[in-house]
């Protein structure tokens, strides 16, 4: 298959980069949908086909469409579950074929794609290929943009471990969620449970996320910071609840020191990338001094209340991360030579 909806671009109310060959499709595509789920997907073909079936089995009587991006053009294994599931008519979707690795340009992609093939739609939501939404997660997203007003909505993503004995990790800083009551929030952080209306796209432009965030992963949080910083209004969803499987390689002390140094060095890209004068440049270096000996402290209180490790030396590799980004050194997990399913 290889069909292009080049009609459907001239409908649209943002500008878009040419659009992508469809790859795969559901029987019927109907462009008065007013509601996507974008998916990115990178060589886990089981676990997104675990993510399709959670969408197949929303408790909900809202139409909606799916955008799957496949971003390992050689092995192009997702589109071929995509396609299984599509075929079946257990959703309405296409999936599409991303040749640029790296998990900005997936992403960029598909609200691209989903923007332009359903130029009726107000609402994208987001949900990544290791993740399983609850049956009624689609509902309580929509119901809390609708009664909140929100132009963006996060929801929590709970880990789910391959091993019992890793479950005490669900509260160590990178698996926990950002909030855990519903109402309005000051920002979320990822995209991995989120709801995005139409007009912060017409607002913000095309691609939606940066570049420079492409290997080291945190474009979400640059997009959303430039979202606040805009004026958009953010709300928290406690009970759209998303489940991502985590396997025995992203609990190591390896990994979790890793994705400790990534972080601080996203908080440093993005604050750095909002700081346009002199006076906040020198502000954002005064903060990065006082990081690190603050972060000891932060570090102690972990240690009595969790009494685990890897918990509390959190904030001390966060603040290294921001340091040594400062001086240009950070990981980029988004390499396809570094990722790891």
């Amino acid at each position: 298959m290889n069909l292009v909806w080049q009609d459907l671009s001239a409908a649209n109310d943002v500008t878009c980069s040419p659009m992508h060959p469809i790859a795969a499709a559901s029987p019927v595509l109907d462009p008065t949908i007013g509601i996507v789920v974008c998916i990115p997907s990178y060589r886990r073909a089981q676990l997104l086909r675990m993510t399709l079936r959670s969408l197949a089995g929303q408790r909900t009587r809202r139409r909606f469409a799916v955008v799957v991006v496949e971003n390992d053009a050689a092995e192009r294994t997702s589109v071929a579950v995509a396609s299984d599931v599509l075929r079946l008519q257990d959703l309405m979707g296409l999936c599409v074929v991303e040749p640029r690795q790296g998990n900005c340009h997936a992403i960029n992609a598909a609200f691209e794609m989903a923007l332009a093939a359903f130029p009726q739609a107000a609402h994208f939501l987001m949900i990544d290929d290791d993740e399983v939404a609850s049956p009624d997660w689609l509902e309580r997203m929509l119901r809390a943009a609708e009664t909140s007003g929100a132009d963006i909505v996060g929801g929590p993503v709970w880990a789910k471990f391959d091993e019992d004995e890793k479950r005490g990790l669900r509260d160590h800083p990178a698996f926990r969620p950002a909030y855990d009551a519903s109402g309005p929030v000051p920002m979320i952080y990822g995209c991995g449970n989120c709801l995005i209306r139409r007009h912060v796209f017409t607002r913000l432009g095309l691609p939606a996320f940066d570049l420079r965030f492409n290997f080291l992963g945190g474009g979400d949080t640059d997009f959303f910071a430039r979202c606040r910083a805009a004026g958009m209004r953010f709300y928290w969803a406690a009970d759209a609840v998303i489940t991502e499987s985590v396997p025995r390689s992203r609990t190591s002390p390896a990994w979790l020191a890793l994705r400790g140094l990534r972080i601080g060095a996203i908080n440093y890209h993005v604050q750095r990338r909002l700081a346009d004068d002199v006076g906040s440049q020198l502000r954002l270096i005064a903060k990065l001094v006082a990081l690190l000996p603050f972060s000891l402290f932060r570090a102690m209180c972990l240690a009595l209340t969790s009494r685990k490790a890897l918990i509390a030396l959190h904030p001390i590799i966060v603040a290294t991360g921001s340091a040594l980004a400062a001086f240009g050194f950070e990981p980029q997990p988004y390499k396809a030579s570094k990722i790891i399913s």
